[in-house]
């Protein structure tokens, strides 16, 4: 997902009013469950499977782990500690994404390549930097307040990558022909259908973006104001029931419900149905973190492309929401659901009937693709020095999806949340909700 952190001056504004000490104290707690969070992920896996790449768009799952870790050594400990030697140089070039003002990177699709250092070896360096970053906490520098919302960023930076490391290691083990589980537990289980409904909302101006109260990343701002016309949500998401109408009404084969790009794609490499599904003696069934399951035809459907959403979304004579409808949509909304604390990684079927005003699922269980490109803001500024690179420079041929999935921590996401990802992507849990205009 890359959304890259940046200085966010309202909320470094914010730090200066609060009680320091009380501040970095909880900031320093969160940071060590991150961070623990991320080593618990690693429980299921051999150190084979940690040092994998099954594809360019991909890393393996050690290289997820001390990239994190080098966000914080580059960017804070490099900063604020006095004299400070890395733990080793190498690996400010092995480990650097896509930070160019950093300086060199390894390649991306070479990082599978890497056998050297070891898993063991990673997590030593996790635990020098966890060391080094404890002791700041404990003797701030003399910059608390930039220090804070550096080590705020790099605490959500190490949270996106969470979601990296168990996508990854999905399409990693859907790649082995033993079709291996992450997680022996099945978690999914019956419920009735419930059918979905439109949801009416009048139009006007609204304001949407980040409102200044808690952290964000930089593409949530600034907050401003957008006219909406009249529209319609649906109260669920597209289902893996609702999807199969699709696909086997041919909507694979009909080149008119498809962006010109999307047809392309879909025929040059040969998608039939969504990522991870296969059809095995008339039943369609699904690669998950559990290993090959049947389909739950009440469970949002996940791996769909942009393009995908966008083709089934012109068959069923609706459309994708803008962002800025969805934002006005979830706004209203408490943010609750299948998130990566419940450990189900998979979309999970409705168990309740959702609150008032009827919508359901709007935060969890999958991203969901908007109709936005991933734009700026009007009045966005770039934020200073390398940090700057994170989101900015991506804001061209990606599309934004809203409310985070079941492999996403919950304390990660809010209404004003932007993911983005190119319109062909679809090892993430990305999905659909369709809309209307008001009739």
């Amino acid at each position: 997902m890359r959304k890259i952190p940046s200085r966010n001056p309202r909320f470094e504004k914010k730090l200066l009013i609060r009680e320091a000490p009380t501040f970095l104290s909880e900031l320093a707690e969160r940071y060590a469950r991150v961070r623990e969070t991320s080593k618990r992920l690693l429980e299921p896996l051999t150190a084979e499977d940690c040092a994998l790449q099954s594809m360019p768009d991909a890393s393996p799952t050690k290289w997820h782990l001390a990239h994190t870790s080098w966000f914080f050594e580059t960017f804070i400990l490099e900063r604020f500690v006095a004299h400070y030697r890395p733990f080793h140089p190498a690996y400010r070039v092995l480990f650097n994404s896509y930070y160019n003002t950093v300086g060199d990177k390894h390649p991306r699709p070479e990082r599978g390549l890497i056998s050297r250092p070891d898993i063991n070896e990673v997590l030593a360096y996790r635990s020098h930097v966890d060391e080094q970053m404890a002791a700041l906490f404990e003797e701030p520098p003399a910059d608390r307040d930039e220090f804070a919302a550096l080590a705020e960023l790099g605490v959500n930076h190490e949270e996106q990558h969470q979601e990296l490391m168990l996508t990854d290691i999905k399409h990693l083990f859907w790649k082995n022909p033993l079709r291996p589980a992450y997680r022996s537990q099945w978690p999914l289980t019956m419920v009735r259908a419930r059918k979905t409904r439109r949801i009416a909302f009048a139009g006007g101006t609204f304001q949407v973006g980040d409102l200044g109260i808690r952290f964000a990343f930089d593409n949530e701002r600034p907050r401003h104001a957008v006219i909406l016309r009249d529209f319609e949500i649906a109260s669920h998401p597209v289902t893996h029931g609702e999807f199969l109408n699709f696909v086997e009404n041919g909507g694979y084969q009909r080149p008119e419900l498809w962006l010109s790009m999307g047809w392309d794609i879909l025929n040059q490499q040969g998608w039939q149905a969504p990522q991870y599904w296969e059809r095995d003696n008339g039943d369609w069934y699904t690669f998950t973190l559990h290993g090959m399951e049947k389909i739950d035809p009440h469970a949002p459907v996940s791996h769909i492309s942009f393009f995908e959403a966008n083709a089934y979304a012109r068959w069923a004579g609706a459309r994708l929401p803008t962002e800025a409808e969805w934002e006005r949509v979830a706004s209203e909304i408490a943010v609750d659901g299948n998130f990566l604390e419940s450990a189900a990684l998979h979309p999970l079927a409705l168990r309740r009937d959702p609150p008032r005003p009827g919508l359901a699922q709007l935060f969890g269980d999958v991203w969901e693709w908007t109709q936005s490109s991933y734009a700026p803001y009007p009045g966005f500024r770039l934020a200073q020095g390398a940090v700057g690179e994170y989101n900015g420079k991506f804001m061209c041929n990606q599309y934004v999806l809203r409310g985070g999935s079941c492999a996403t921590p919950k304390a990660h996401v809010r209404a004003t949340y932007r993911n983005f990802f190119p319109p062909e992507a679809r090892w993430q849990f990305s999905g659909l909700r369709l809309a209307w205009d008001a009739q």
